[in-house]
């Protein structure tokens, strides 16, 4: 059976009842667990971590010296 190229409608169509459900109940769980990602408000807890840094760097600088610190392969 050719199921590549078919929409995602037409493959759940396919489906017998009970995996039809299944296929409902994550999309659901997907379409809430997006909701409460965007209704969330950012947590700042690291506000004010690279405090100490400040002297040495421009805010530009800063932002390319911490992408260089998260690519860094660790030891």
């Amino acid at each position: 059976m050719e199921q590549q190229g078919k929409s995602l409608e037409e493959l759940v169509k396919t489906l017998p009842p009970d995996l039809k459900e299944e296929v409902r109940d994550f999309v659901e769980f997907l379409v809430e667990r997006r909701s409460r990602r965007l209704h969330k408000k950012p947590r700042l807890e690291w506000a004010g971590a690279l405090r100490d840094l400040r002297d040495q760097y421009t805010s530009v600088e800063l932002q390319h010296r911490i992408s260089e610190w998260r690519t860094e392969k660790k030891c």
